[in-house]
């Protein structure tokens, strides 16, 4: 190559030069627009992912509605009252309604639809009540009226030739159960309802199946019947020998303050035979755990534990509840009773429970104030025995 060629081919060098590094720097940019691009979707793909996620948690959770389909219009007015106290999901539903005016109260509350009732009722069922083994009636009214024909029909032999004489007549007695106001107020803060993934139904659900369930166990067997159930230990008692109707008959032990295995035998053959069938022993667990220690005079435990899992234990071949709220024993306590509690004593309720959401007395908490109406006292005097942990 001669020097006069050398100069032409570095003067056409230069452009090329600059064009390589022209198109480099081009498709730097275009690579690096392409990445911004790539980020961006994969930030939004994500953040759909997320949703998506959060709504098949909410789909998941279970609901109040007794209705299986998605979105209908009760449950999300349900929802919208329970979170903001907003009731537009009810408003051009004029027909739905109507078929609902049981359901919605002129001051804004609303009934808890069927499907709580029913969660908050099983768990009732299932805690430490003589609810489980008692007479349970739903009613519509103020109170609950029980029939007994506790008196015997006179009778008489005659011969074919002895005029027959007038023979007593059974008397009646009515006994009424008034209906009383059970009330629940559990709150919780506005910032919590408004978060979308808490559960506001199952909370408010197990508030007052815990609150009702407690209230009414004490109250069956000890309260006052002011204002409240007139349990199965307020009633008059007198010494199963001299026992009359209006009264519940007691067994003494014959201990100060204590049981033997004599007391319990006493105790189950005091109750009627037609009772016997269907008795049951209730007493607390400090009480259970004296009596399981009995023997008789063979050597061999009154106390039997289930035979399968769920079963209740067995005294004397008889269930036994384990309710709390039973005395313990002490002088001259009534730590054990003994019946047909199916005959002996009736709960009457309203099937219906309501729930008033109040966002102003508690503020920044809401408060939900649920009601329910229930009744209970003796039915059946003759059917409940008791045992006084006494001499006399």
């Amino acid at each position: 190559m001669s020097k006069t060629e050398i100069p032409a081919l570095t003067g056409e060098g230069v452009p090329l030069v600059q064009e390589v590094k022209q198109a480099m720097a081009g498709f730097v940019n275009e690579f690096r627009g392409l990445k911004a691009e790539v980020k961006t979707q994969l930030q939004q793909t994500e953040e759909r992912l997320t949703m998506l996620d959060r709504k098949s948690t909410i789909a998941a959770r279970p609901h109040l509605a007794a209705s299986t389909l998605d979105g209908a219009p009760h449950q999300k007015a349900f929802d919208a009252y329970v979170r903001s106290g907003e009731d537009d999901g009810l408003r051009g539903l004029e027909m739905e309604a109507k078929s609902l005016s049981t359901a919605v109260n002129s001051d804004g509350g609303y009934l808890v639809d069927p499907q709580t009732a029913e969660m908050i009722k099983s768990v009732l069922n299932s805690t430490a009540s003589i609810r489980s083994i008692a007479s349970v009636v739903n009613v519509e009214a103020n109170s609950f009226d029980v029939l007994v024909d506790h008196t015997d029909l006179g009778a008489g032999w005659a011969d074919e030739n002895t005029a027959t004489s007038e023979t007593s007549t059974p008397s009646i007695d009515r006994i009424s159960i008034a209906l009383h106001e059970l009330s629940a107020l559990p709150k919780a803060s506005q910032r919590l309802l408004d978060d979308s993934a808490f559960d506001v139904e199952g909370w408010l659900a197990g508030r007052i199946a815990d609150k009702f369930a407690r209230a009414e166990a004490a109250a069956f067997i000890a309260g006052d019947g002011a204002d409240k159930p007139k349990g199965i230990l307020n009633h008059a008692k007198v010494d199963n020998d001299v026992w009359a109707w209006g009264n519940l008959g007691y067994v003494p032990t014959g201990i100060d303050g204590g049981v033997d295995a004599d007391a319990i035998v006493d105790v189950v053959y005091a109750l009627g035979a037609q009772y016997r069938v269907n008795g049951s022993f209730v007493m607390n667990s400090k009480t259970a755990g004296l009596i399981r220690k009995l023997k008789d005079s063979d050597g061999r435990f009154l106390w039997s534990d289930g035979l399968a899992a769920g079963e209740p234990a067995r005294l004397m071949g008889y269930p036994v509840l384990i309710a709390e709220d039973m005395p313990d024993a002490a002088t001259d306590s009534y730590s054990i009773a003994f019946g047909d509690f199916q005959a002996g004593y009736t709960i009457a309720e309203r099937p219906d429970l309501r729930v008033l959401r109040d966002p102003f007395s508690a503020k920044p908490h809401v408060l939900f104030y649920a009601t329910k109406r229930v009744g209970g006292d003796v039915s059946d005097f003759a059917a409940i025995k008791l045992v006084k942990f006494g001499t006399a």
